[in-house]
């Protein structure tokens, strides 16, 4: 069992920044790592992953803007967010795709980040 703990989220002013933090616990093979966010009423959407040899993909809507970082060796992956907007407010969940070949995927449980204008 893949235990995925994130934390950092809260409420921000539009423009400031958050970082959020997860950690995998157990874990031995991790093939990416990254994070996902839901808005009210909308899909879960990707926001950044980042591979074990340290490439990277971002949402548009964030590119620029957020930046992530992992430590293969502490299993932990970081987001740091700036220049926020209202429209960043979301649950984040901190994802990881754990094992052989393309792996399975592992979701923690979510941090609320909230940007008010």
């Amino acid at each position: 069992q893949v235990k995925l703990v994130e934390s950092g989220g809260g409420l921000v002013q539009v423009g400031e920044s958050l970082r959020l933090s997860c950690a995998a616990s157990e874990v031995f093979i991790i093939n990416a790592m990254g994070w996902y966010r839901q808005a009210p009423g909308k899909q879960r959407e990707l926001v950044a992953i980042i591979s074990t040899g340290g490439n990277t993909n971002y949402a548009d809507s964030v590119k620029g803007r957020y930046t992530v970082s992992r430590d293969n060796a502490a299993n932990t992956v970081n987001l740091q967010m700036n220049s926020l907007k209202p429209e960043d407010t979301a649950v984040y969940y901190c994802y990881a795709r754990v094992g052989a070949g393309y792996g399975t995927e592992w979701w923690g449980r979510g941090t609320q980040v909230t940007v008010s204008s």
